[in-house]
């Protein structure tokens, strides 16, 4: 046989491999790995590297096996280079055998190497346990590629199928994880393992699926009902993202914003201060028109996180939700928000942050599980940021959480409020409670003396004004004209200059 022949072979048995594995996934409604691909990439565009890579010796004796269960390679999306691998659940059930982590691990480090995103599509029964430690030498380089790359370049995780064991951290190491209801899990003990050590009947649904780690564990920051939704919002994502951190980010010439709607924030507030309002539908009129792209929705509601372009231009938001437990911080919403604040640091996003808190959730359950400790990671992460940060105060800036969410005193650059805002070390009925302590037990009406010094107490402390003539904020601003404030504001910071001191790294409280 010629060496034409050989070729024209090898393309036909990997020809035969593809319509194999058509037919097993779409039996269990699932593409498969080039299908996935095809999908990610602008048409035409990827180009596969090693196809036709062999598993270890002992596997192929039984295994016909052409790349050993992941396809990888670079492509386009919009036009910009981007580095990507699929893994083959039809061979050998996708497990992670040397050579098919070598080849993961290729493309991590040409993506790193040539400042390109780089993007797991997971199908995966984890290790191979046939090749033994070799599997497991395979993973432990793709974890010290994950955590080189942090920071550098973008890096997506779409679990499409299992993702088991010690499978799970590489993608718990990369920026953003989506996940697929009802066929896509994560966990590291699988039911079976629960089952046995706890006595507890659980499904794999139940135990790791998309639903539950994008509600409760906050490990996936979306989920969708089918794969195709799922891989095209990394299209949408990359949209906002910059290539690597050098790369300057995306900016769109469409911009059009509502400007009907401007007016509207004039009285969005509700006058009494406990009435909640939708904080989000405040970053769709301030933002460009339908831009706003939620990060971790359905994790820790009480608080926003996502980027959206204002006049063009990328930004990330953080937002307390007066809507959800009044907007306090948890230790959920902090984790939240430190990771986000951290990811838009490392990649040079500014930050709007809109505040409406009125301090920490209170309480034994959060003391005793850590809201110090975790409260303290927001706390760090916005002292840590270097990027321009701008707050708008809307209602309730109480407290340590004032301090927390981007004040002047922890180096955010601008600092605005509403006439609406409250600024106080605590709200007024807490604190004439304390201050005036001696004169309510001697009023006749105490509710009447109440309701009077709560008065006295926002007119005199808890006002934006004070702050003003402090110079605790930078301005007080009519809400219709914040969306020009912002745009002036991140304007004047788009050559912010900034210093490190010089350090291995510091020691964030995690």
């Amino acid at each position: 046989m010629n060496k034409r022949e050989i070729f024209e072979q090898r393309r036909h048995f990997l020809q035969q491999m593809e319509e194999v594995a058509v037919q097993k996934q779409h039996a269990k409604l699932k593409l498969t790995a080039r299908e996935r691909l095809n999908i990610l990439f602008d048409e035409g565009s990827f180009f596969e590297l090693n196809t036709f890579v062999e598993p270890a010796k002992e596997i192929k004796k039984s295994q016909n096996a052409y790349g050993d269960g992941v396809v990888v390679g670079r492509g386009l999306i919009q036009g910009r280079s981007v580095f990507a691998y699929a893994q083959d659940f039809t061979v050998m059930g996708g497990s992670l055998g040397y050579a098919h982590g070598m080849k993961i691990a290729k493309v991590q480090e040409m993506a790193l190497k040539f400042g390109s995103p780089c993007i797991g599509l997971i199908d995966s029964g984890g290790a191979r346990i046939q090749e033994g430690i070799n599997s497991l030498s395979a993973y432990a380089r793709i974890f010290r590629n994950n955590v080189r790359s942090s920071g550098i370049i973008p890096q997506i995780s779409v679990i499409l199928g299992p993702s088991a064991g010690g499978a799970v951290y590489s993608p718990a190491m990369t920026d953003f994880v989506i996940m697929t209801n009802k066929t896509s899990y994560m966990f590291v003990t699988g039911p079976d393992v629960v089952k046995e050590v706890l006595n507890q009947e659980i499904s794999m649904d139940e135990l790791g699926g998309g639903n539950v780690h994008a509600e409760k564990s906050g490990v996936a920051h979306f989920v969708f009902e089918d794969e195709e939704h799922a891989i095209i919002q990394v299209r949408k994502l990359l949209a906002y993202l910059p290539l690597n951190n050098f790369d300057p980010l995306p900016v769109s010439m469409d911009v059009n914003f509502n400007a009907e709607r401007q007016e509207y924030l004039n009285k969005i507030v509700p006058d009494d201060p406990n009435r909640p309002y939708d904080m989000k539908e405040i970053v769709n009129i301030l933002v460009d028109n339908n831009t706003f792209l939620e990060i971790h929705e359905k994790f820790a509601q009480n608080i926003l996180v996502g980027f959206a372009r204002l006049n063009g231009k990328t930004i990330g938001v953080v937002a307390n939700q007066p809507k959800v437990m009044a907007g306090t911080l948890d230790i959920n919403a902090s984790i939240k928000g430190a990771r986000f604040v951290r990811f838009c640091d490392s990649f040079n996003i500014p930050i709007l942050v809109l505040e409406d808190v009125p301090g920490f959730m209170p309480g034994a359950e959060q003391e005793h599980t850590g809201i110090i400790r975790n409260g303290a990671k927001l706390l760090y992460a916005f002292c840590e940021a270097t990027v321009p940060r701008v707050t708008v105060i809307t209602r309730k800036a109480y407290g340590g959480a004032f301090i927390v969410m981007n004040s002047l005193g922890i180096g955010g650059d601008f600092n605005f409020a509403w006439p609406s805002a409250e600024i106080a070390v605590m709200g007024p009925a807490g604190a004439i409670k304390i201050i005036n302590r001696a004169e309510l037990a001697a009023a006749a009406d105490r509710k009447a003396a109440e309701q009077e010094l709560v008065e006295k107490y926002k007119e005199e402390i808890a006002n934006p004004f004070k702050a003003e003539e402090l110079g605790m904020i930078d301005d007080v601003i009519k809400p219709s004209d914040t969306r020009r404030v912002l745009i002036t504001a991140f304007e004047i910071l788009a050559n912010k200059q900034y210093s490190q001191p010089e350090r291995k790294h510091g020691n964030i409280p995690l």
